[in-house]
């Protein structure tokens, strides 16, 4: 895999091994990373894409006669 070097300001730094609770900054940045995308992909399985709503849609009637 690739490896690519970011710039952070040191309060950000910081503030992101606070909240990992870890002590480099590296490995701090890559699991708040791997956890938005993981959580990016838990709300799209919950919610489902766009393209399927057709699957879960009720079907329309037409206007009643009588």
């Amino acid at each position: 895999m690739a490896k690519v070097t970011v710039t952070l300001d040191a309060d950000l730094a910081i503030e992101v091994m606070l909240l990992s609770g870890t002590g480099n900054p590296q490995d701090a940045v890559e699991l708040i990373v791997r956890d938005y995308l993981a959580r990016g992909r838990r709300t799209e399985a919950r919610t489902g894409n766009p393209a399927d709503a057709h699957r879960t849609a009720r079907p329309q009637r037409g206007a009643e006669e009588g």
